[in-house]
């Protein structure tokens, strides 16, 4: 949702002691896992290393498959992959003379799912003051 200008100036209409102590604000996580956390999306925001994982969303792949899908040299892809397994989103397994590479979990792809499902979507009508929205 956009932010509007006439909401920025807005003060708040209530006070922390008309909310009931359900509503109080708790920890929902400790700040290492926020840090982790963060990281993981600071790895997957760079679109060369999303599209990277889109590609294993499909299956294991090593990496002169990602290098030839991706048209970009073994180097830069080893090092995209690098970047993906020091944050855990990535593992590899060796088969043979190989070593694939894939998703971490099965929260690893629905991250990858539904950020792109996300980016894809129409975004919503938003509502101005009188009740019609911007879109019409």
């Amino acid at each position: 949702m956009a932010d509007s200008p006439e909401l920025d100036n807005v003060e708040p209409s209530c006070t922390a002691e008309e909310h009931s102590p359900e509503r109080s604000p708790r920890p929902f996580v400790d700040d290492a896992s926020l840090e982790r956390a963060s990281r993981l999306f600071r790895a997957i925001g760079e679109p060369s290393r999303l599209r990277i994982l889109s590609r294993l969303a499909q299956g294991e792949m090593c990496v002169t498959e990602l290098a030839a899908s991706e048209g970009e040299s073994l180097s830069t892809i080893s090092q995209r992959l690098r970047v993906l397994r020091s944050e855990n989103i990535i593992v590899r397994r060796r088969r043979g003379k190989h070593i694939n590479y894939g998703l971490a979990d099965q929260h690893v792809m629905d991250l990858v799912f539904n950020a792109l499902a996300h980016a894809t979507e129409r975004p919503a009508a938003v509502k101005d003051r009188r009740g019609d929205s911007e879109s019409d």
